[in-house]
């Protein structure tokens, strides 16, 4: 049976994968020991989340990986995760590290874009129509609902043809290029601040070393003082009854790993306990399970998790170097070994507070802090840029999705990203 796509219409599922057009499938059931120190990424719900992250992800051995088959990443492959958490998405691009997906997540692959485009797809299950059936079509168990490939295989796609599904997923793609050019100059910023913060208080090469004496190590000025002494922990603690629903709300699943950036929250309509409330620019600090350094300095006000440490500079000079004395290795370190617990270990301010440092004198504090400003200001433009981005291509997706914004007079210009896989039929 041959697919003819007309402009719009429905294609089965079941009869894309019949013709081989398309492959859905899930992860490996790896065994505890087929897990290694080197080897591939095992790639579990926690490591998608619009892209990629294997910093803390398990590896699955070399022997194993050989007895995988088409369960390891393919460049264009959509990803979804379909179990306890539903509905994230990524998009596999050439220079992904390869990956072994584990059954938390099932991906998407087309064999034959002449029919659909890897990128509609991925959109596509971004969309309402996907979650819409996903949600009818949907099975449970005792521990969480879930959507199985079974479930998946019983859906309809709605498409345009190729032409139109490119354009489609070139004007998304677009916004998503925006997107992701702005985070790594955040990236680049942020790594310049703490660079700066490291040649100065670390490596103690600040302006004008060469004419400080050091008196037992410790520069001329500087002063021994605990944490307590230029840092204090907020608990303003708030009732969610007192919480407005479109109040922010920032759990420790937003909080990203080794970023002091802010890239996603969630609002207080979907929280179901008492929080705390922090202010614009104090410090976030990850209390359970330190090690995993999240660290974060807020560029606005909300609610946060009762899990997280709220902390405050005693003046505002102190706020650069505070940040990255407690995003060092060497504090989360200390705040682990420290913490309390053993299956969820929280890290114990009344220790970390008492903690001994050399800080600056206030000159040097505040060059510091002036340096930081202009690099931290940078920063949440660009945050705000891509909430901007971000809001409009959310409001974009449906629309062009459903076929409800019409491409098909437009004369687009493909994205780099996409050039190559757009003229691929």
């Amino acid at each position: 049976m041959k697919l003819q796509m007309p402009m719009w219409g429905q294609l089965k599922i079941s009869d894309l994968i019949e013709n081989e057009s398309l492959e859905i499938g899930d992860g490996y059931r790896a065994k505890n020991s087929e897990m290694a120190s080197v080897g591939l990424p095992f790639a579990r719900a926690g490591n998608i989340n619009n892209g990629f992250d294997f910093e803390d992800a398990d590896f699955l051995s070399e022997k194993s990986v050989a007895q995988v088959g088409d369960k390891i990443s393919q460049p264009d492959d959509a990803v979804i995760t379909t179990k306890g958490t539903f509905g994230r998405v990524a998009y596999v691009r050439p220079n992904t590290p390869r990956f072994v997906y584990s059954p938390q997540l099932c991906y998407w692959r087309v064999r034959n874009s002449s029919v659909i485009q890897p990128r509609f797809v991925y959109y596509w299950l971004q969309g309402p129509d996907f979650l819409s059936q996903a949600f009818q079509v949907k099975s449970s168990t005792d521990m969480a609902d879930y959507t199985s490939l079974t479930d998946q295989r019983r859906m309809v796609i709605t498409a345009p043809d190729v032409e139109n599904q490119k354009k489609i997923a070139a004007i998304l793609s677009a916004y998503d290029e925006l997107i992701e050019n702005n985070q790594r100059r955040i990236a680049l910023l942020e790594k310049m601040a703490e660079e700066i913060y490291r040649e100065w208080f670390v490596r103690m090469r600040f302006p004008g070393y060469e004419k400080v004496k050091k008196i037992k190590g410790v520069p001329s000025g500087w002063e021994v003082r605990p944490l307590s002494g230029f840092a204090s922990e907020i608990k303003r603690g708030v009732k969610k009854r007192n919480l407005s629903d479109d109040e922010k709300y920032l759990g420790l699943e937003h909080i990203p790993r080794r970023s002091i950036s802010i890239k996603e929250w969630a609002t207080a309509n979907t929280v179901d306990s008492d929080k705390l409330l922090f202010q614009e620019r104090d410090i976030l600090f990850g209390k359970i399970r330190p090690y995993l350094h999240k660290v974060v300095l807020a560029h606005f006000s909300g609610a946060c998790s009762s899990d997280t440490i709220v902390l405050r500079p005693k003046e505002n000079f102190y706020e650069g170097y505070l940040l990255f004395t407690v995003f060092s290795d060497t504090f989360i370190e200390l705040a682990t070994v420290a913490s309390k617990g053993t299956k969820m270990p929280r890290a114990d301010w009344g220790f970390l507070k008492k903690l001994e440092l050399a800080v600056p004198d206030a000159k040097l504090l505040k060059m510091f802090q002036t340096k930081f400003e202009i690099l931290f200001s940078q920063i949440v433009n660009l945050l705000r840029a891509n909430e901007v981005l971000t809001a409009s291509r959310d409001l974009l997706l449906p629309r062009l999705i459903s076929g409800k914004l019409s491409v098909e007079q437009l004369n687009i210009r493909f994205p780099p990203g996409m050039e190559e896989s757009a003229h691929v039929n």
